[in-house]
C-alpha cells in the first residue's frame, strides 16, 4: 500500500515540480470547472510564486596539467611535472532541480616541457629536452549542468541531502598566448584572439558538491579541456623539431579546481538542492504516521444510510433502501413508491398496486354497450405516439374480441395536461391512429373501427390539471388510448 501510494503521488507530483517551482501553490483565481483546462493547484508561474532560489555565483582556483600535446606537464610524457595555475568565475541558473546552465570565465597559465620557463635552460640533457613552454589563456564558455544525485536518488532515501554529484559539458571561445623557451631564449610562439574561427574549444567533467549551508556550497571539480589547437602548448606544426608525438593534433589539458558557490535569493533553499522524490516520501510518511481518529459524523447517522444527519434530508430512511447524496430514498420511476418497495422499479404505477401500472387485459364477455366500462391499459410515454411492447398483449386480445363480435368500435386517444390544447389534440389523434393502424395490420376489418382524439379534455384522473399536482403514474394513466363501443 505504501509503495502504491508513493508511485501514485510521484506520477502526479514530479512533472510539476520539475517544470515549475510554483506547483505546490493553491490557485487563488477563478475556481475551475470541468470545462476549463489545467489544475486547481497550479498558478501561473511568476517570480512571486517561486519556492526556491535558482541563481548562484561560483568561483574557484586550481591547477591545469597538459596531458595530450607535443609538450606536456606530466612526467614521462614530453615533459616533467610542472604545475600551472587557473581560476574561474561563473553565473549559474538552475532550470529544474536536475539541470542548469552556467556562463563561465576561465583564466590561467599552463606550464609544459622539460623545465620551467622561469629557470635556465639545462645544458646537461639531450637537445630535445632543452625545450619548454608556457601558455596564458582566457576562455568564456556556456556549460550545461546535470545534477546526477537528484536524477538517481530513490524515493525512500532518508539520508540528509548534503552531497551532490554534478556533470558539466559545454563549448566556448579560447584566447591564448603560447611562449617557447630553448637555448636561444624565450619568445612568443603563437597568439590566438578570442571569438575567432580557430578559437573554439570544448570542456567536460564532473564536480562533487557539499552543502555547507543554505547559502554556500563547496565543490571539487575536474574538467577535461579540448583546445582543438595543435599549437596551444607552444609547439605544433611550425616547430616540427620538437614534435615527438605527431599523432597529437589537439593539445588537451586537465583542470582540477576547488571552489565555492554562493546561492542568491530570498528563499531558504536552492532548487538544485531540492529533491522532489524525498519530499513526497516525507509527506507520505507524515500522513501514514498520524494516529488520530477522524470524526466523520458529529451528529451521527441515526438511519444508517451512510449520510450524516447534518446533511440528511430524510432521517427515517427504511433499512436497506438506496439513497442519494442527500439521504433521500431513491425512486427511479418517480411514482411515489421508493425502489425498496416498488415491484416495477422502472415503470410508474399507483401505490395500491405496488408501484406497477394498472392493466386490464380481459375483454368483455358479452355485448359492449355505451354504459359499460371502457377498456383501459394502453399507455404511452411522454410526448410519444409509439406503441410500447407491453401493450401488444392488450391489443392482441382486442383484435380477437373485435373480430368475434358484431359491433363497431371507436379508438379514442387522450393526453395528460402538459402543453397546449392544440398540440395535445394532434398528439391524441396520432396515438389513436397508431392503435388503429396496428389493429388493421393485424386482421381487423376497416369497417369495424374508427379513431378520434380528445386531447387533454378526457382525463382518467381529472385532478391532474395541472400535471404537477399528481405523481407520474397518474399522468401516465392519462396518456392513453381506450375503446368505446358504438
Amino acid at each position: 500500500m505504501k509503495l502504491s501510494l508513493a508511485i501514485l503521488s510521484l506520477a502526479l507530483s514530479v512533472p510539476a515540480v520539475m517544470s515549475a517551482q510554483d506547483s505546490m501553490r493553491v490557485s487563488t483565481g477563478e475556481y475551475p470547472n470541468t470545462y476549463s483546462s489545467g489544475s486547481a493547484n497550479v498558478s501561473p508561474f511568476t517570480q512571486e510564486s517561486k519556492r526556491f532560489n535558482d541563481w548562484s555565483i561560483s568561483f574557484g582556483a586550481g591547477t591545469p596539467l597538459i596531458q595530450s600535446a607535443d609538450l606536456t606537464s606530466i612526467k614521462n610524457g614530453n615533459g616533467k611535472n610542472l604545475f600551472g595555475y587557473s581560476g574561474y568565475v561563473s553565473i549559474d541558473k538552475a532550470i529544474t532541480h536536475a539541470f542548469g546552465l552556467r556562463v563561465q570565465y576561465d583564466r590561467g597559465e599552463t606550464r609544459q616541457g622539460w623545465f620551467n620557463t622561469k629557470d635556465a635552460v639545462p645544458t646537461n640533457v639531450p637537445a630535445f629536452q632543452q625545450v619548454a613552454g608556457r601558455t596564458q589563456y582566457n576562455a568564456i564558455s556556456l556549460l550545461g549542468d546535470i545534477n546526477f544525485s537528484n536524477l538517481l536518488r530513490r524515493v525512500d532515501n532518508k539520508s540528509p541531502f548534503r552531497w551532490a554529484l554534478h556533470g558539466y559539458a559545454g563549448i566556448g571561445t579560447l584566447a591564448y598566448k603560447a611562449y617557447q623557451k630553448d637555448i636561444n631564449g624565450q619568445r612568443l610562439a603563437t597568439e590566438i584572439k578570442p571569438f575567432k574561427g580557430n578559437s573554439l574549444f570544448g570542456q567536460a567533467g564532473a564536480g562533487l558538491k557539499y552543502k555547507l549551508s543554505n547559502r554556500v556550497d563547496i565543490e571539487g571539480r575536474v574538467m577535461y579541456v579540448v583546445t582543438t589547437d595543435d599549437e596551444f602548448d607552444g609547439g605544433g606544426a611550425q616547430y616540427s623539431e620538437i614534435n615527438r608525438r605527431e599523432d597529437q593534433v589537439s593539445d588537451n589539458f586537465v583542470n582540477a579546481t576547488l571552489g565555492l558557490s554562493i546561492n542568491l535569493g530570498k528563499h531558504d533553499n536552492h532548487l538544485m538542492w531540492h529533491d522532489p522524490l524525498q519530499e513526497i516520501y516525507y509527506k507520505i510518511t507524515e500522513l501514514e504516521n498520524k494516529n488520530q481518529d477522524i470524526e466523520v459524523c458529529k451528529a451521527g447517522d441515526n438511519d444508517n444510510d451512510g449520510v450524516c444527519d447534518d446533511w440528511d434530508r430524510q432521517l427515517d430512511t427504511p433499512a436497506g433502501a438506496r439513497v442519494d447524496g442527500a439521504g433521500v430514498a431513491l425512486d427511479v420511476d418517480m411514482d411515489g413508491v421508493i425502489d425498496l418497495y416498488d415491484k416495477c422499479v422502472t415503470v410508474p404505477g399507483p401505490v395500491e398496486n405496488g408501484g406497477c401500472p394498472m392493466t386490464n387485459t380481459t375483454m368483455p364477455t358479452n355485448t359492449v354497450t355505451e354504459t359499460e366500462t371502457k377498456l383501459d391499459g394502453i399507455e404511452f410515454d411522454f410526448n410519444s405516439d409509439r406503441i410500447l411492447p407491453n401493450n401488444t398483449p392488450i391489443l392482441n386480445s382486442a383484435i380477437n374480441y373485435i373480430n368475434s363480435s358484431d359491433g363497431t368500435y371507436t379508438v379514442i386517444g387522450a393526453t395528460d395536461t402538459v402543453g397546449s390544447d392544440e398540440y395535445n389534440q394532434k398528439l391524441s389523434e396520432r396515438r389513436a391512429g397508431s392503435v388503429k393502424s396496428y389493429l388493421l395490420q393485424n386482421g381487423v376489418a376497416s369497417g369495424k373501427i374508427n379513431a378520434i382524439g380528445r386531447g387533454k379534455k378526457d382525463l382518467k384522473y381529472p385532478e391532474c390539471d395541472p400535471a404537477s399536482k399528481c405523481p407520474e403514474w397518474k399522468n401516465r394513466a392519462n396518456r392513453r388510448v381506450y375503446f368505446e363501443a358504438k
